[in-house]
């Protein structure tokens, strides 16, 4: 037997997502949503529904990494959004390889908006997608939501001072034993050293998000000037 040629090629997948708008029309937010391991974009979205009182567009996205798990039908497959292997390497590639299509549906969306500001908010593994998608993209990032996650600040080195400008909230469980709530404490205590603009909500519970939690995303986004949507409840 004798081996011709081998080698490397890709291919793409489809990666549904979905574009809510709330409030008057105008000029608004896009908050772009990454859901965590082994959610979905559905789940995901019933699960932040109370910052849909937010005036604003909101993108929810799905991982393009499925997860099938236990389920027993596609409406309840998991996703994650990069692949980690153990290796850094791979791992910061995974991310920027994600990135990039996070990007691209962005790009795709902006000319047909009115959009005066952008908020990246994931949670878990979204979060860890969250914080490298802000700062690797500081220039189209204004505001960043890291719930259970870490900032992997050693990617960028010298380079996050660039995205000064970004506001940051973290939401964080004191008894997470999925991401160490003091490893993403000692991140932000970086950034708030460096002159950065960080609130910090720490909770008694875990990695779960609860409401209480989605309630304070809320009402820091209305510190922020994220105005209510006033939608009426039915």
């Amino acid at each position: 037997m004798q081996v011709l040629i081998s080698g490397k090629t890709s291919f793409k997948v489809e990666v549904p997502y979905r574009l809510i708008e709330t409030g008057t029309p105008g000029d608004k937010p896009l908050i772009v949503y990454f859901h965590g391991f082994g959610q979905n974009m559905d789940a995901f979205q019933q699960q932040m529904k109370k910052l849909l009182d937010v005036r604003a567009y909101h993108l929810f996205l799905q991982g393009p990494y499925v997860n099938l798990g236990d389920a027993e039908y596609r409406g309840k497959w998991g996703y994650s959004w990069y692949v980690y292997n153990g290796k850094q390497g791979s791992f910061i590639k995974s991310l920027e390889y994600t990135s990039e299509f996070v990007q691209g549906v962005i790009d795709g969306l902006v000319p047909h908006l009115k959009v005066d500001r952008v908020c990246i908010l994931g949670y878990s593994m979204g979060a860890y997608l969250a914080g490298y998608f802000a700062f690797s993209r500081y220039k189209h990032t204004n505001d960043l939501v890291m719930i259970g996650g870490r900032l992997k600040s050693e990617v960028f080195k010298g380079r996050i001072k660039k995205g000064k400008h970004i506001r940051i909230l973290t939401v964080h469980g004191k008894n997470d034993s999925v991401v160490e709530h003091g490893a993403q404490a000692e991140e932000m205590q970086k950034l708030i050293k460096a002159g950065f603009d960080v609130t910090e909500i720490t909770h008694t519970g875990g990695h779960s998000l609860k409401p209480a939690q989605i309630a304070g995303i809320y009402s820091w986004m209305r510190s922020k000037g994220y105005s209510s949507s006033n939608i009426k409840k039915q």
